[in-house]
């Protein structure tokens, strides 16, 4: 019998750092504001002999996946996301400077392709997420005294060069929303349409992402198998060089 998967994944756990950019699940995890917290009750406890619980929570609840049926009519549910496409090379773009000078920044095509030139292009069937430092702060939302949110996203044509040019399979970000809701409030949310459209999925309200190298990591996502689900709480894994 070959064992040298098992021989490989020892290595790793020797070599290479795990980080965890999932949020973990409670009534206090960051969710968007238009969803209620979850709830919980124990429905078998030690008496029984077993504890159960019941959870109540939307499927977009803390971090978790958009299927391209979330805003497409006809498009894929999560059972029908490969396992194949769980696994992918994992690029993070940092945007921590331009947030902190303009907390509506939307990251550009030149900014993807400044990238590029730093660290080589983008791979075909990649994993592309924004590290922004959002996920540190408390107040997510980040609303003005008229109750206007406030923070970043993407551009379309930032978008749309990741997918036409480079044929990206993924993209993740630390925000709630695909779209900065500064141009969401203006045009609607045209760049979450567009990526989901494309066939492609998502990962929202990421974190930890600035312990991970921009270039050289996997990243490992995971969500229920849900037929016909628009998404579910993700607990997504990246696999990365030590620094």
């Amino acid at each position: 019998m070959n064992k040298e998967l098992w021989t490989d994944l020892e290595n790793w756990k020797k070599k290479y750092e795990f980080i965890d950019l999932s949020y973990e699940v409670s009534p206090q995890t960051p969710h968007w504001s238009g969803f209620p917290a979850m709830s919980s009750s124990i429905k078998f406890d030690y008496p029984d002999g077993f504890r159960v619980h019941e959870f109540t929570l939307v499927s977009q609840y803390g971090t978790h996946v958009d299927s391209p049926l979330h805003f497409v009519e006809g498009k894929r549910g999560l059972h029908q996301i490969t396992p194949q496409e769980m696994i992918l090379p994992l690029c993070v773009i940092d945007i921590r400077q331009k947030v902190k000078e303009n907390v509506d920044y939307a990251v550009t095509k030149e900014d993807i392709q400044q990238w590029e030139k730093n660290y080589g292009n983008i791979p075909e069937n990649a994993f592309v997420a924004l590290c922004s430092d959002w996920c540190k702060r408390s107040d997510l939302d980040n609303c003005d005294a008229q109750g206007n949110k406030h923070y970043p996203g993407w551009s379309i044509e930032a978008l749309k060069y990741l997918v036409e040019q480079r044929h990206i399979l993924a993209i993740g970000h630390e925000t709630s929303d695909t779209d900065a809701p500064v141009d969401s409030s203006k045009h609607g949310y045209i760049c979450e349409y567009y990526i989901l459209e494309q066939n492609c999925y998502q990962i929202e309200l990421m974190q930890n992402l600035s312990k991970v190298p921009p270039v050289g990591s996997i990243i490992f996502c995971g969500f229920p198998k849900v037929k016909d689900a628009a998404g579910f709480t993700a607990r997504c894994i990246a696999i990365c060089p030590k620094k």
